[in-house]
């Protein structure tokens, strides 16, 4: 059987949900994140600026000739161009999938600290329990726990790592992903047809596309104006799907050089454009640095299932959009030495996508 790619490591680091348990009223130094917009971050959003909500069943189910369909797919293409993410509704995810995979999303969080233990990161790989991208020992960390596992395409999964998985877990863990992966090459396909794009090329990148998984569990924090969530980074794959599982606001993008916070909708999924995109698309839709906050009253808890295009492929720019456009805007390299270049570095914003950009 093939052996699964290591796409890299993350140094290990303690349990947030552990530390946050403790009678603390200061949070180590190591969780401090200051900078200098930080009062912004915890500035109320008093904008009315607000994420666009896109109706699948107008793409998915109307005639490609109404007029409905098209207004969709207009809204669908100007938000990928001027926000980099979106919220789908009718995405067709039954309820009941959903509600099960929340369940038991938050009975992992909760299984007692030995049985996480079992599940936490190894040196040598990033999948599991603990947090990614922390390359130093000096690097400030982010008030949050996380569980992360590649999915698709099956040989590249970490079996260990899924058999030591509680099986209704891993049931509804399968279901959910194929259920994503179905979404995501819907939404691309539509994608395709609203930027000019040779539909089947669009196809053949993400016919077998690379998927994994991160769940998300943000504490409260004691001195949240001191803390991040999450660093603010654009991500590194082709489209993120975020299924947030409580109330929580948390999740902000940078709109106009703002932070906007994500209010989400329970009956919407969030989706975002990752890099991959922005370089397939040549630029034309952008993948938008974002971050997440915390609160000191209420915890956080969410779920990012990033695809991405198939191993084996050279990343870069749609051949058919560089004849359109007569010009391809990045560079091309081979899918596996991108994600081994992106999980080797801190995060810092959208400094990766600029790595790869053409230098004129």
């Amino acid at each position: 059987m093939e052996e699964p790619i290591n796409f890299g490591r993350s140094l290990i680091v303690p349990s947030v949900q552990e530390l946050a348990k403790q009678p603390i009223t200061n949070i180590p130094p190591r969780y401090h994140h200051v900078q200098h917009d930080h009062q912004q971050r915890l500035a109320p959003d008093t904008s009315t600026a607000s994420v666009p909500v896109i109706d699948l069943h107008c793409l998915f189910a109307q005639a490609s000739d109404s007029s409905a369909y098209s207004f969709e797919l207009n809204k669908l293409h100007t938000a990928s161009k001027e926000w980099g993410f979106f919220q789908v509704i009718n995405h067709g995810i039954s309820e009941s999938l959903l509600e099960d995979f929340r369940r038991e999303i938050l009975n992992l969080f909760n299984l007692p600290k030995d049985e996480k233990q079992k599940l936490w990161q190894e040196e040598h790989n990033h999948e599991g329990f603990g947090q990614l991208f922390v390359v130093s020992e000096e690097q400030k960390l982010d008030w949050s726990d996380m569980f992360y596992i590649t999915t698709l395409p099956h040989n590249l999964r970490k079996s260990q790592l899924f058999k030591k998985l509680p099986l209704i877990l891993r049931d509804k863990l399968e279901a959910y992903s194929l259920e994503m992966k179905r979404l995501a090459h819907e939404i691309l396909n539509q994608m395709a047809k609203a930027l000019g794009m040779d539909t089947e090329e669009m196809s053949e990148l993400f016919q077998d596309g690379v998927q994994s998984v991160r769940m998300n569990y943000y504490p409260p924090c004691p001195q949240p104006e001191l803390a991040l969530g999450f660093s603010p980074h654009s991500d590194a794959d082709a489209l993120t799907i975020l299924y947030q599982l409580n109330e929580t606001a948390g999740l902000q993008i940078r709109k106009d050089g703002k932070w906007v916070t994500v209010k989400p909708r329970a009956d919407a999924l969030v989706v975002n454009i990752g890099d991959i995109l922005e370089i397939v698309s040549n630029g034309v839709y952008k993948s938008v640095e974002h971050q997440a906050i915390v609160n000191s009253n209420n915890k956080r808890m969410s779920v990012a299932t990033f695809y991405s295009s198939n191993m084996g492929i050279e990343l870069g720019p749609a051949r058919s959009l560089v004849a359109k456009h007569n010009v391809a805007n990045f560079r091309r390299v081979p899918l596996e030495a991108y994600f081994k270049e992106f999980f080797a570095r801190k995060l810092d914003g959208k400094l990766y996508l600029d790595f790869m950009r053409h230098k004129s």
